[in-house]
């Protein structure tokens, strides 16, 4: 049923976007139609690495979804540093990551806690990814903020482009170290768990469609974030509720359904692997190549968050460790992730 909804929303967004974007119609019926467009496309997308990554095991099975769910919200914010938008760049940013562990991660915990009283999933990998949050969000992120204040402008994106050079030779690292020289090295009773499953797709169309799709959302988001301006005055929406909320959602369509039907089979090591996986990949490597890409563009991007910003993104960080670190969860655990994101939402709603 939702797959054909999807479907249907493709197949008349598509046409309508380009109808819409060369006849000019008023930017807020755009907006939505932009917005449901690349979330149809989003949902493809996941199918497709779905498929992908069935027989890859749950490791590389979230990093392809994370991958290619991310890849949606970098699209979108290339355009947005083009157009010099880069509140909404670091404020999508900031979106991911609260919403990849909080919204995201407290879906799946409450969707899957509803069905199974308790879910289990590697502890291993849950203490390896604390570890790297820890680092990505509290000294990648403050640091630059605590520094740039005795620093001006050049001193302080040439800081920003070293730690993005670091963060993202790191993020190699930790791939290499958890899918070569460590892989099956800390196994746990969960990762032998599972049915054996057949691809939705075979591999040339779930690849074709992976294709397609991405050069729609190029096409859908470079247009989107036209409308962001005029749909800010409208509403009476800020710069940063448009990037932290709105943004974020949309670009992260695809993962989020994803991690919530992964949930519900009782997956919870994938479940897991998508939501704090996109979560340091956003941080060690989207937000990192967005600085080093900017270097191309007038307005060059700083990683100095506003305050707000980094306090959620450290609150969402040691939230999630906490209720990770044993390797089990329930719904409970779910619904005070979900707590966490709406009062930040509302938060950022009335800034």
């Amino acid at each position: 049923m939702v797959n054909r909804i999807f479907l249907i929303a493709v197949i008349a967004g598509i046409p309508l976007s380009v109808l819409g974007s060369l006849l000019h119609w008023p930017s807020l019926i755009m907006f939505a139609v932009y917005c449901l467009t690349i979330i149809a496309l989003a949902g493809f997308m996941g199918r497709a690495t779905e498929s992908l990554a069935i027989v890859a095991g749950p490791r590389i099975g979230g990093l392809l979804n994370a991958t290619f769910g991310n890849a949606v919200e970098l699209i979108i914010s290339i355009f947005a540093l083009q157009a010099g938008l880069n509140g909404v760049v670091l404020a999508s940013l900031t979106g991911s990551v609260i919403g990849n562990l909080l919204l995201v991660g407290g879906l799946s915990f409450l969707i899957g806690g509803l069905k199974y009283k308790r879910q289990e999933f590697n502890v291993y990998d849950a203490r390896h990814n604390s570890g790297l949050l820890i680092f990505s969000i509290i000294v990648a992120f403050v640091i630059p903020e605590v520094f740039s204040m005795d620093m001006d402008e050049g001193k302080t994106l040439t800081f920003s482009v070293g730690i993005s050079i670091i963060l993202i030779l790191l993020y190699l690292f930790a791939l290499f170290f958890k899918l070569v020289t460590h892989r099956g090295v800390y196994k746990h009773k969960t990762d032998e768990a599972g049915e054996h499953e057949e691809p939705e797709w075979g591999a040339k169309k779930a690849t074709l469609v992976l294709l397609l799709a991405t050069i729609a959302v190029a096409y859908v988001s470079e247009n989107l974030v036209h409308t962001f301006e005029e749909v800010g005055e409208t509403l009476g929406w800020s710069e940063l509720f448009i990037g932290i909320i709105i943004v974020a959602i949309v670009g992260n369509a695809a993962e989020h359904a994803s991690a919530i039907v992964m949930a519900y089979k009782n997956k919870m090591n994938v479940a897991v692997e998508i939501a704090v996986g996109s979560t340091l990949q956003i941080a060690m490597f989207v937000a990192p190549l967005l600085v080093l890409l900017s270097l191309m563009f007038e307005n060059n991007l700083t990683l100095v968050f506003t305050m707000p910003e980094l306090i959620s993104m450290v609150t969402a960080v040691f939230l999630t460790i906490i209720l990770t670190n044993d390797g089990d969860t329930n719904w409970f655990e779910g619904a005070t992730l979900l707590a966490a994101y709406f009062i930040m939402g509302i938060g950022f709603y009335l800034l």
